[in-house]
């Protein structure tokens, strides 16, 4: 029987500042092959997850006077957080602070200890800190470090090392595997790069710092990142630790996903670890390019970051994942400015795809009342159509298959175009004025509903958000939403009727969002200067300012009351929003409240909550809001309920 499973990872997230967009795209890649292979059937787990030892973590949580423990958390609730805004559907997380991965990464180091490939040494060379990487002098770019540009220090210290030479010739033989590393300029970087200098061995245990996995065998040393890290492919899956048990049943890993940055370790250093282990080695990977912001790579140490959290408020979540997707090559970089992604959202979103869905739903309701009649006629341009159509349900899974996300969207988007053609060619409302022509104008229709279905499930791993909309729009039963339902043309049943909605993809005014965009992206120096001094004032914990004073008269017209919470929803098509019914007394208000990214409905309900009760009421996405739930907002921009304690406070007595 087939091996019906597909295991799929992205790297693990180095958390030592807030994610930004460059980690979008590797993480969205994933999940929309992940909800591909879903859609085809077969037993998909996603991993993703954070990195979280090392100095730089021990300098920085030292900085903020935090525990390194305490200042990772932070950062990785803002991470888990990103992946449910983006709509990321991942299926195991994993921390290297785990405790089941610190035992299994203890177990494997010792073993490879055991089994002579870990050797104690002394380490000697450049040190870039930001990076965290060590180097050579022949691999320094004019004295700096080869990945960001920055100054590197020397080092030396006590040290453990992986015999990693002694796998010179097993690598260079798995690299020239067709398929095991793509993209193919990737297989010669390394062999060129790497392999025929000759490979050093490699150092995977620090002392001058104590934010590791402790080697439990020699105090003082801790694991050094690449053991640590890398291992979480197999640890996520319960190798040597009771967390999980199904490693026999998704190992070895369908594809890794990462930036070319790490593809050294991913396509030497994993693969040497795994056969010194004697294990089976992963099938597939991918080391994509670089999102850049003017010709240099986006990272949080080069300081050129984009917030994907504004982008996707401005624009919605899934025009962001559609750029991202579409733009990056499968061997370059993207060098993402706003204007190019706005162009691209205008061009393909607005007027190609959500025009042609707008148009022909207008054109159902305008000429047959919303439900097209059984009996449909043919046209001489009918035919091209639908290959088309065919080529691109074809075209677009064997692109996914192979990575080439930016290709598959590029298929299916040639169907957009030419379904608009198509209308162009037909046109409806000529056809529209002839009685006689009704049959002919429903067959137009049809195949138009038809491609915006095929298009619409093509698309829905990379927009799931957006997609099912566009197919409730024409009335798609859930039959016809599958990849299984794209073998033919003409699945599309005329018993449903289409729907009327906004747009799905509001054309975008583009000088005036680039102005807004400008005032976000690059504040002025005086700016600059207050987010400093406000940053150091979190990290002394500073007292807040005194408010100016108000009468008492004013104060005591505000009416808190203990309030509690029996029902609590998400709001649609909003990222912030949660609908509380809050019984204060005899009455329930309506409560609309900005904390769904701190708290769930499952978590809100059942909760004695402090209400102001008597604002005026105010339409908030269209519900009018009786009320406002009181929270503390915390040094790091954190919502936190403020909530009564006293034990004999019940439902509607005033705080006071």
């Amino acid at each position: 029987m087939e091996n019906n499973k597909f295991y799929i990872t992205t790297p693990i997230y180095y958390p030592s500042g807030n994610p930004h967009i460059g980690h979008c795209y590797t993480t969205v890649a994933c999940d929309a092959v992940a909800r591909y292979q879903r859609s085809k059937g077969r037993d998909v787990l996603f991993l993703t997850g954070t990195d979280e030892h090392g100095q730089k973590i021990e300098d920085k949580a030292r900085e903020a006077g935090v525990t390194p423990k305490e200042y990772v958390d932070k950062i990785v609730d803002k991470f888990k957080y990103l992946w449910e805004y983006m709509g990321i559907n991942y299926d195991r997380f994993i921390r290297t602070t785990d405790d089941y991965h610190v035992k299994s990464v203890q177990w494997i180091f010792k073993t490879l200890h055991d089994k002579g490939y870990i050797y104690k040494g002394e380490y000697k060379g450049k040190y870039c800190k930001p990076c965290e990487s060590f180097w050579t002098d022949s691999q320094l770019v004019d004295g700096k470090c080869p990945d960001c540009g920055r100054d590197v220090v020397d080092a030396k210290e006590e040290a453990y090392f992986f015999k990693l030479s002694a796998f010179s010739d097993r690598l260079e033989a798995l690299l020239q595997t067709p398929g095991f590393l793509e993209p193919r300029s990737r297989v010669n970087e390394m062999i060129n790069n790497f392999i025929k200098p000759g490979l050093d061995d490699l150092c995977v245990s620090r002392t001058s710092f104590k934010w590791g996995v402790p080697v439990d065998f020699d105090e003082g040393h801790v694991v050094y990142v690449w053991v640590d890290a890398l291992s979480n492919y197999i640890t996520a899956l319960g190798y040597q630790n009771d967390e999980y048990n199904d490693f026999e049943k998704y190992w070895p890993a369908d594809i890794h996903v990462m930036a070319k940055e790490i593809i050294r370790f991913h396509s030497l250093v994993w693969p040497a670890i795994l056969m010194a282990l004697e294990l089976p080695l992963p099938t597939h990977i991918y080391g994509h390019g670089w999102i850049t912001f003017g010709d240099k790579k986006m990272s949080k140490s080069m300081g050129n970051v984009v917030d994907p959290f504004i982008l996707g408020e401005r624009y919605g979540v899934d025009a962001v994942r559609y750029v991202i997707l579409r733009e990056m090559p499968f061997s370059g970089d993207y060098s993402f400015s706003n204007e190019q992604m706005l162009q691209r959202m205008n061009t393909d979103l607005s007027n190609g795809l959500g025009n042609l869905v707008s148009r022909t739903c207008a054109m159902v309701n305008k000429y047959f009342g919303g439900k097209l009649p059984e009996n449909i006629g043919v046209t001489e341009f009918d035919a091209d159509l639908e290959a088309v159509a065919m080529q691109a349900v074809e075209k677009t899974q064997a692109c996914i298959e192979d990575m080439h996300l930016g290709d598959a969207l590029e298929e299916t988007f040639k169907l957009v175009s030419r379904a608009n053609k198509y209308i162009d060619e037909t046109a409806p409302w000529i056809l529209a004025k002839d009685p006689a022509n009704n049959e002919r104008l429903a067959g137009v229709l049809y195949h138009l509903l038809e491609s915006i279905r095929i298009c619409a499930v093509l698309l829905t791993p990379f927009m799931p958000k957006t997609m099912p909309i566009a197919l409730d729009r024409i009335g798609a039963n859930d039959s016809v939403r599958t990849l299984d339902s794209l073998k033919a043309f003409g699945a599309l049943s005329r018993e449903n009727a289409v729907n009327d909605g906004a747009p799905l993809f509001p054309r975008i005014d583009i000088a005036k969002e680039l102005e807004a965009l400008a005032k976000i992206s690059e504040p002025k120096k005086e700016e600059k200067k207050e987010e400093k001094k406000a940053e150091k004032k979190a990290e002394k914990k500073a007292e807040p300012e005194t408010p100016a004073e108000i009468p008492f008269e004013d104060f005591v017209r505000v009416d808190m009351r203990v309030g509690k919470v029996l029902e609590c929803k998400i709001v649609e098509n909003s990222e912030k929003l949660l609908c509380s019914k809050v019984q204060i007394g005899e009455r329930v208000h309506t409560i609309m409240s900005g904390i769904r990214k701190y708290y769930t409905p499952e978590e809100m309900v059942g909760k004695n909550v402090c209400v102001v009760v008597n604002l005026k009421p105010r339409k908030i996405a269209g519900v009018l809001s009786e009320g406002m739930i009181l929270c503390a907002k915390t040094a790091d921009g954190k919502f936190t309920l403020i909530t009564p304690e006293a034990p004999d406070a019940v439902c509607g007595d005033r705080i006071s």
